[in-house]
C-alpha cells in the first residue's frame, strides 16, 4: 500500500465496548495525526457527525455477531466499515465480506500499517490483512487484565464468560474447539486465583470484564 495522498485526515469512529481497549486502540493513532483523526465514542457522548472509517474492534463482541456488523454497515454515519482482529478463520472472513465488510485487519499491523490500510480502505479497497501463525498483538494496545498477566486471547475468553456465556457458545462466537476453549479458561484461573466459574466471573466484574453495551447501541441505533 502506497504512502497517504489525502488531503486531509481520515475521520475514523473507534467502536468497542471496553474503555481500557478503545483508548490503548486511539493511542496507537497517536504518531499518525495528520493521517488520521479519532472521533472518540464514550458512553456519554456519541459521535453525531458522519465519519469516513469506522474501525470494529472485535475483543468480546465477535466477528460472528452477524447483528451488530450488518447494522454498522447501514448505519449512514458510517461512510466504510472495518473489521479489527485477531481471529482468521477463512468461514469469519467469507461472512464479513457477504455482510458488506471493507476491511478486515489484523491486530499484529503495527500503528503505521494499520493507518496504511484506514486509507486504503478510504481510497475504495477491499483490504484483507494477511495472516499466518497467530503473532502477538501490535505493541500498544490494551485489553482487560494485561496489567495482571492475561493474554489477549484469555482476556477475550474471560470478557465472554463474564457476559454469561458457556464454554460451548465462547467456542462457537470465537471458533475456537472446546478443548482450547478450556486450556485459556484453565489457564485464566491460575493466573487469577479462581477456583470456580463463579470466582472467575466475579474477579472478572471487579477488573473491567463488563462490557459497557451503550456505545454499540448507539451505532446501531444511529443518531
Amino acid at each position: 500500500m502506497s504512502s497517504r495522498s489525502n488531503p486531509s485526515p481520515i475521520t475514523v469512529a473507534l467502536v468497542d465496548d471496553y474503555d481500557v481497549v478503545l483508548k490503548g486502540l486511539a493511542h496507537l493513532f497517536d504518531d499518525h495525526r495528520d493521517r488520521v483523526v479519532i472521533a472518540e465514542i464514550d458512553a456519554n457522548q456519541g459521535v453525531s457527525d458522519q465519519v469516513d472509517v469506522v474501525l470494529y474492534d472485535s475483543f468480546a463482541q465477535p466477528e460472528s455477531d452477524h447483528q451488530e456488523i450488518s447494522e454498522l454497515i447501514k448505519n449512514p454515519r458510517a461512510r466504510r466499515v472495518v473489521m479489527y482482529t485477531w481471529n482468521f478463520h477463512p468461514e469469519l472472513i467469507a461472512s464479513a465480506r457477504r455482510q458488506g465488510v471493507h476491511g478486515y485487519l489484523s491486530k499484529t499491523l503495527t500503528a503505521a500499517q494499520l493507518v496504511d490500510a484506514i486509507e486504503a480502505v478510504h481510497s475504495g479497497e477491499v483490504v484483507i490483512s494477511e495472516q499466518g501463525r497467530r503473532a502477538p498483538s501490535a505493541p500498544g494496545l490494551e485489553w482487560p487484565g494485561r496489567l495482571e498477566g492475561i493474554t489477549d486471547r484469555e482476556s477475550e475468553i474471560l470478557a465472554l464468560i463474564t457476559q454469561g456465556k458457556s464454554n460451548a457458545e465462547v467456542a462457537r462466537l470465537t471458533y475456537l474447539s472446546p478443548n482450547t476453549v478450556k486450556s485459556y479458561i484453565r489457564s485464566v484461573y491460575r493466573k487469577i486465583g479462581a477456583s470456580s466459574r463463579t470466582q472467575a466471573v466475579l474477579w472478572g466484574v471487579r477488573h473491567g470484564f463488563t462490557p459497557d453495551t451503550h456505545r454499540i447501541e448507539h451505532w446501531m441505533g444511529g443518531p
